[in-house]
């Protein structure tokens, strides 16, 4: 898969207070989309869109292109 995540989402989400049990709870992010993070896929638009209102960053600063 050419992008993948530059950082630890799930790390970067639990810093700041939200657990996978709260993203799922609250119906912040599905359980499909934490289980696809965990997995290193990148989610669709919406749930990227999700990360950076969140974790307050752009898409530039979550994903990078490389190439296989």
């Amino acid at each position: 898969m050419p992008l993948k995540y530059k950082i630890n989402v799930l790390s970067a989400l639990k810093d700041k207070g939200y657990t996978t049990y709260r993203l799922s709870k609250e119906k912040i992010l599905s359980h499909g989309s934490v289980q696809k993070i965990r997995e290193g896929e990148v989610l669709s638009t919406e749930g990227i869109t999700t990360l950076c209102k969140l974790l307050n960053m752009q898409p530039g600063d979550l994903l990078i292109y490389v190439d296989d």
